[in-house]
């Protein structure tokens, strides 16, 4: 609700100066807000817009609230109440970061799941794929957003990822770079392909966050978005599968018919676009183009595009569903991997999570309210 209805609406606002966008935007916001009411100010999953009433999954272990949902808020929030005058929203999601930025981290790492009445965290899960993803480019996204005033993101932002480095980056036998999930200390030496974001993560932070691991960072970034172009490479159709490995010799590779599936995922197309925007290496425009090849080959259907069940069969069958971050994200992406970079400048725009775009304060379109003294 909040990455793809509220970004979207933010950017129509930002686009447009459009006041029925704004006031649409308040009125979900106002809708959203009894999520918030829990003893910590975590707010649940799931919420009726219509009632109020509100709940965790049931699959979400002791009924505890996900990292990337309730730290992938930031952004939209703070603009809402820059953009209406109306302090509420990014008060709660301050809130919501000050409970993050005090609980007790394992190895400085976030875990994926903590209980909104206690603020404890669940078990000791943490991945950079599904589940605690979009956290991390949040913070450091909300400084950018700040224009560099937002100094707590940048700080929680480099301490996650410094952990995140220590722990969870492994290079494989053939020497690629992966970010593995780590299970109780253990690390289970796969990676999703929700997590080749984090290429463009790096290198956005490398780039804006000037100190001595900006080198260090754009290398990972480097590295990690070749990782996931490998993972599209080596399988039949050149499309990337949703997980793949890397144990012994089994590198970048998908092992189980259930992790084999691509359902029109834009991470990598991500990664390439910020990297091509930052570096100019052309090899991320080719990448690209094969991948747009292999969409319109293997994707491709009389009524728009379509998920495929095995990313290493030449003749998959196809899911019959066109996601809609297909559209906001992976064709996005792809469109300006090839524009002009002052086509949504990185120096005047942030993307959210689904790739809606939130001006930069100092941008003209930012469009904030008159301030009363």
């Amino acid at each position: 609700m909040n990455i793809r209805f509220m970004g979207s609406l933010l950017t129509n606002y930002a686009l447009t100066g459009d006041v029925m966008f704004k006031d649409k935007a308040a009125e979900l916001g106002k809708r959203m807000l009894p999520a918030f009411e829990t003893d910590t100010g975590i707010p649940k999953s799931l919420i009726n817009l219509h009632t109020g009433a509100i709940r965790n999954y049931g699959w979400a272990g002791s009924s505890c609230s996900i990292l990337s949902e309730i730290g992938t808020m930031h952004l939209e929030f703070s603009y809402l109440s820059d953009i209406t005058g109306n302090p509420v929203f990014r008060e709660k999601v301050e809130r919501v970061r000050q409970k993050l930025k005090d609980a007790v981290k394992p190895k400085g790492l976030y875990p994926n799941y903590i209980h909104p009445q206690t603020g404890k965290w669940g078990s000791h899960h943490m991945s950079l794929g599904a589940l605690g993803d979009s956290f991390y480019e949040y913070l450091l996204k909300a400084w950018i957003q700040s224009g560099g005033e937002d100094v707590e993101a940048r700080e929680m932002y480099e301490e996650a990822i410094a952990a995140v480095v220590k722990h969870m980056v492994f290079r494989s036998l053939e020497g690629l770079l992966y970010l593995s999930d780590l299970r109780f200390d253990k690390p289970d030496h796969k990676m999703g392909h929700l997590a080749c974001f984090a290429g463009g993560m790096f290198a956005l932070g490398a780039k804006t966050i000037k100190n001595e691991k900006s080198n260090e960072y754009m290398e990972i970034a480097k590295n990690i978005t070749n990782t996931c172009h490998e993972s599209y490479d080596r399988t039949a159709t050149k499309l990337g599968p949703e997980v793949f490995h890397f144990k012994n010799n089994i590198q970048a590779k998908a092992i189980t018919n259930g992790e084999k599936y691509y359902i029109l995922r834009p991470e990598t197309f991500e990664s390439y676009f910020i990297l091509w925007r930052l570096t100019k290496d052309p090899k991320y425009r080719e990448w690209g183009w094969k991948a747009v090849e292999a969409l319109e080959r293997h994707c491709h259907v009389e009524g728009g595009f379509t998920g495929i069940s095995n990313v290493d069969s030449l003749d998959p069958d196809k899911d019959d569903v066109q996601q809609s971050y297909f559209l906001a994200e992976t064709l996005k992406y792809l469109y300006l991997l090839f524009s002009d970079d002052n086509l949504i400048s990185l120096d005047e725009w942030v993307f959210n999570s689904e790739a809606h775009m939130l001006p930069i304060k100092g941008n003209p379109l930012y469009r904030a309210a008159p301030t009363t003294s």
